[in-house]
């Protein structure tokens, strides 16, 4: 079983920044495709960015590229979102989530964990 623990979140201003960590508590992480999901109020959990454990290649949705960078580092069991210009539409939970089977990274039903998820709140 694998935990993740989300921390970073807060409330910044637009144009802000942010650095959300996921920490894992399986070492073996390292074989894991990560993603990072965010949902807002009364709106449907969306896909924000995953990287494979494979080829460390990574994705992200249109609304947050060249925004946000999601990397790894294995040897401490975590992943990191970092969020640059940030908008007020950002203002969202954020997931932490874990795929053991390398499924398609974009779809949530596809992970198979998920952290608790911390709070971005960005004001204009």
């Amino acid at each position: 079983q694998v935990q993740l623990v989300e921390s970073g979140g807060g409330l910044v201003q637009a144009g802000g920044s942010l650095r959300l960590s996921c920490a894992a508590s399986r070492r073996t992480i390292s074989r894991y495709d990560m993603g990072w999901f965010r949902q807002a109020p009364g709106k449907e959990r969306e896909f924000v960015a995953a990287i494979r454990w494979s080829d460390l290649r990574t994705y992200y949705a249109e609304s947050v590229k060249g925004r946000f960078t999601i990397s790894r580092d294995n040897a401490k069991n975590t992943v990191y979102l970092q969020m640059n210009s940030l908008k007020p539409e950002d203002t969202a939970v954020y997931y932490c989530a874990a795929d053991a089977r390398g499924g398609s990274y974009s779809l949530a039903r596809v992970y198979d964990y998920w952290g608790q998820g911390t709070q971005v709140t960005v004001s204009s």
